[in-house]
């Protein structure tokens, strides 16, 4: 992994990414006007930057918002790379989404309720497609490999890193963008996953609304945003002498075929996720540093994910959970927090976990909060898991 870009509510750019998780400080905001009036929650972490000023007027308004979140983390990552000279039918893009052009879809359907038909934009569907955003990245960078669109809810783009792995494996690409993108900040989500009692209350300020692992969790926040890395081979990287930023050692998919939105109880395909990771990694659990979990503050999701960390891991492994911080980036938050754990291979700083007054004693995992902890990493673990049962895990090295 020679590049990386990324847009979260800490802004724009993995700088601004990092600097945000290691001070321990949040992205949740109040969501004020007309809009968000009757919603039982109306507490998110928006990406609140101006992407217009980065993309120009007439390119922003034919994509998107979760379009524009991706092209803009793709040229961060692109540069980041050192723009890597690649023949065009060995370049490929993977950029996964859970939803897609959610804000799009409810734009258009009010001009048409309200303006007719012949009002709505003719670019409604290029914008609102779900693989929008692979399209647009592949067209910006003349990738003619393939421009593939992972859509596994909240693992989509954790899976799309995976896909971008095998195509190079399988001596499809030499080089492959890939990521995760989300701009759900919408009230039908809002009140949807409130309705499905996903959401956390508003019981807290907003800054300490997401606490994962804390005894009194109660539900995510929702977060936007994309991350996009670019993967080399090792032959590619080496021949033009491109820096490595980390090294995807391994991978795993898993599916729980149980329930589309509950996790399955006994957390078993988690736990073969992480040990098939670390197999194809040719890792032992003794080597692992830190795991960036998925844990997005739910009572019976953290608790899952913590059992079966583990039963691989044991309780001494340091454990982060950015989602206290961000939020839940849905399809972008694999891909972000693969970025996160990257910087922690690099800078040997794991960043603490947000809101963590008091953990569930149920939960016996080592989870890092108060402030950062400083020390060598080596290899390091990210998990994602998403509705539908998806369970995905990357193990990574320096």
């Amino acid at each position: 992994m020679t590049g990386y870009g990324a847009v979260t509510p800490f802004g724009l750019g993995v700088d601004a990414l990092w600097s945000g998780l290691v001070e321990g400080r949040s992205g949740a905001c109040a969501l004020e006007g007309e809009t968000w009036e009757g919603l039982p929650v109306k507490i998110a972490a928006p990406v609140t930057d101006d992407l217009e000023a980065v993309l120009g007027h007439p390119k922003a308004r034919q994509l998107d918002r979760s379009q524009q979140f991706a092209m803009v983390a793709a040229g961060q990552a692109w540069t980041d790379a050192g723009q890597p000279d690649v023949d065009p039918e060995r370049l490929a893009v993977v950029i996964g989404t859970g939803i897609g052009g959610v804000t799009t879809l409810l734009d258009q359907d009010d001009i048409l309720e309200t303006r007719g038909a012949r009002r709505v934009s003719p670019r409604a569907v290029p914008m609102l497609m779900p693989n929008g955003a692979a399209a647009q990245v592949s067209i910006e960078y003349g990738a003619k490999a393939g421009a593939f669109t992972p859509v596994s809810a909240c693992a989509s783009g954790a899976e799309a890193i995976t896909m971008a792995a095998r195509l190079i494996a399988c001596g499809e690409a030499d080089v492959v963008i890939a990521g995760g993108t989300e701009a759900a900040v919408a009230p039908i989500t809002m009140a949807a996953f409130s309705q499905a009692t996903a959401l956390a209350r508003p019981e807290h300020r907003p800054d300490q609304i997401s606490r994962p692992f804390s005894a009194d969790r109660h539900g995510f926040l929702l977060g936007e945003g994309a991350g996009v890395v670019i993967l080399e081979s090792v032959e590619h990287a080496t021949a033009r002498r491109a820096r490595t930023r980390a090294t995807l050692a391994g991978w795993a998919v898993t599916s729980d075929a149980y329930h589309v939105t509950a996790t399955e109880p006994t957390g078993a395909q988690q736990v073969r996720a992480i040990r098939t990771a670390l197999t194809h990694a040719g890792l032992s659990p003794e080597e692992i540093g830190l795991v960036n979990a998925h844990a997005t503050s739910t009572p019976v999701g953290d608790l899952s994910e913590a059992n079966a960390v583990e039963t691989i891991l044991g309780d001494d492994v340091p454990v982060t959970a950015p989602k206290g911080a961000i939020g839940h980036l849905l399809g972008g938050a694999g891909a972000v927090e693969t970025i996160a754990t990257m910087r922690s291979i690099e800078t040997g700083v794991i960043p603490p976990t947000l809101n963590l007054e008091e953990q569930d004693p149920q939960i016996r995992i080592n989870v890092v909060h108060g402030s950062a902890l400083r020390q060598p990493v080596g290899a390091a673990l990210n998990n994602s898991f998403g509705f539908g049962g998806q369970n995905v895990t990357l193990a990574m090295t320096s």
